[in-house]
């Protein structure tokens, strides 16, 4: 388990350039609200945008997660309690005003980028001046 990346994975590295490269600044591996124990990996805090980019195991991703073949009680026990703390940090976050952005691993970096980009202008523009 030590060896497992919680942070600056090699998917996450590819977003956050991309990201930085149409100017946009950002918080890496914070948390979005000081009394949730749960971080993001990117925040934009001006704007409240809160992005996740989760690993397909993990998190149980529909299309790519294959339950596993040793202690299988265990570790899909904890796939399954991963999966309810995300639905709960989206709920709580969205119930503190913040936009949620979650991305698979495998989906395509520039979508993800472009997504996140077009997400947090918008916001901007209706921040108050």
């Amino acid at each position: 388990m030590q060896a497992i990346r919680s942070r600056d994975t090699q998917p996450e590295r590819l977003i956050r350039r991309l990201v930085h490269a149409n100017g946009l600044r950002y918080r890496v591996a914070a948390r979005p609200l000081p009394d949730l124990r749960r971080t993001a990996d990117l925040v934009f805090r001006p704007v409240k945008v809160a992005v996740f980019i989760d690993g397909c195991y993990w998190h149980g991703c529909p299309e790519h997660y294959v339950p596993p073949k040793t202690n299988p009680g265990y570790w899909s026990d904890k796939v399954a309690r991963n999966m309810a703390r995300d639905r709960d940090t989206d709920e709580r976050l969205a119930e503190a005003g913040w936009a949620v952005l979650r991305f698979w691993e495998h989906q395509d970096s520039d979508v993800c980028a472009l997504e996140i980009v077009s997400t947090v202008r918008e916001r901007r523009r209706h921040l108050p001046r």
